[in-house]
């Protein structure tokens, strides 16, 4: 395999998550009956430009199909931050009525719904079939198809092109990265600016955020890393801001490289400052991440022998695509969780994949009282741990995987 970026063969593993169903592929009953597809899911990083990535074996196509069940506005965290980018976009770049903002990646609406809502014009293009939908339920323009500097260029041609386009947790979601950061620069009005948030690279390393690696994830990414892909296919990078989310992302802005006016901020060089300290220019920074992993997956398992030697019931919170990964990683299944509470409708009454461990409705916490309740998605434990402070009055305790077991 070569580099999805740069093209130099690639030889070295960052990590090896053994094989596991894509994490978002959630069964039916119907669906159990059957056997499921199982990928390796091993991660390689490129000697060359450092562009972490996982290894070509699952089409991107079987990914995002028409029944993906990820929907964003189930996280009142997430509403609250998409807000809060909207106002702010809106106030520095002077967005009004004669603006347009297009989303890659509109996902069910939850951010347009805001732009939407101050009366720009607005568009998404999102490509799988379920939450587009949803999102056109809002009242949302939605262009159904994948985006690439083809699209890009067809939707410019269109009288689309936008002065701000917001890319949220879609960049590492692509395979052809290149084609993909292309359709940007095609897209973008001459002084359009675009915004890219994703999981920081350096954080993932870290903080043992090994569970964010999965099939959907064809890139994990650093700031000097994107900034030399951006550069190549025709963006230039000119400020970034640290985030909270997902385990502490970056916000990238960027801006055509041949037409662009925004002066470059201090925090991009200070930035890739910081990731150089890490070691993250060099391959020496990605060693070792192998055996802390294989420690958390060791130690969550010590958990739950433990508890079923105290005859201890186990569930779960959130049917996360970071939880499939570690439970498949671990070989984690029913008899040591007994299920998994998830708020998203289109996920409840299916199972887990690969653990199959049964997905049901927040009514069966309270009709069970287990004693102990996992939260898989640990980046927001905290607003978890809130939603079900109620356990407590029957004495259950909260537990946090990542980067080690937390108990509470």
């Amino acid at each position: 395999m070569k580099c999805r970026h740069c093209q130099t063969p690639l030889t070295r593993t960052f990590a090896d998550l053994g094989s596991a169903p894509p994490s978002n592929a959630y069964l039916t009953k119907e669906a159990l009956k059957a056997p499921e597809q199982h990928f390796p899911l091993r991660v390689l990083v490129c000697d060359n430009c450092f562009l972490v990535q996982t290894e070509d074996f699952a089409a991107f196509d079987e990914l995002f199909d028409d029944n993906y069940a990820y929907f964003s506005s189930y996280s009142d965290s997430w509403l609250k931050h998409s807000e809060r980018y909207v106002a702010d976009m809106v106030e520095r770049f002077n967005l009004g009525p004669n603006s347009m903002v297009a989303e890659i990646a509109a996902n069910d609406g939850y951010l347009l719904q805001f732009v939407k809502a101050r009366q720009i014009a607005c568009y998404g293009v999102e490509p799988t079939a379920s939450t587009a939908a949803a999102a056109r339920d809002k009242g949302i323009e939605i262009v159904e198809e994948f985006f690439g500097e083809s699209l890009g260029a067809k939707l410019a041609r269109a009288g689309r092109a936008a002065d701000l386009i917001a890319a949220n947790n879609v960049l590492a979601h692509v395979p052809d990265i290149n084609d993909f950061v292309s359709g940007f620069t095609a897209l973008l009005k001459r002084d359009g600016v675009a915004t890219f948030e994703f999981p920081h690279l350096a954080e993932l390393i870290r903080h043992n955020q090994f569970d964010t690696i999965y099939h959907e994830h064809f890139s994990y990414l650093s700031l000097g890393t994107v900034r030399r892909i951006f550069e190549a296919n025709g963006l230039k990078v000119f400020d970034v801001e640290k985030l909270p989310t997902h385990g502490g992302s970056l916000r990238v802005f960027a801006q055509r490289g041949d037409t662009g006016t925004n002066a470059q901020t201090s925090s991009v060089e200070q930035i890739v400052a910081e990731e150089r300290s890490l070691n993250l220019d060099q391959i020496e920074g990605y060693e070792g991440f192998q055996l802390r992993a294989e420690k958390a997956k060791d130690d969550l398992l010590g958990f739950l022998r433990e508890q079923r030697s105290n005859a201890k019931s186990v569930a779960a919170y959130g049917a996360a695509a970071k939880g499939n990964t570690f439970l498949n990683f671990a070989g984690i299944g029913s008899d040591q969780i007994s299920f998994v509470v998830d708020r998203n409708p289109e996920k409840q009454q299916k199972f887990m994949p690969g653990s199959r461990i049964p997905i049901v409705s927040e009514d069966r916490l309270r009709a069970d009282k287990p004693d102990f309740i996992v939260i898989l998605p640990w980046n927001l434990a905290n607003e978890i741990a809130e939603q079900l402070n109620y356990t407590r009055e029957w004495g259950a305790r909260f537990v946090r995987a990542i980067p080690e077991v937390k108990i509470w």
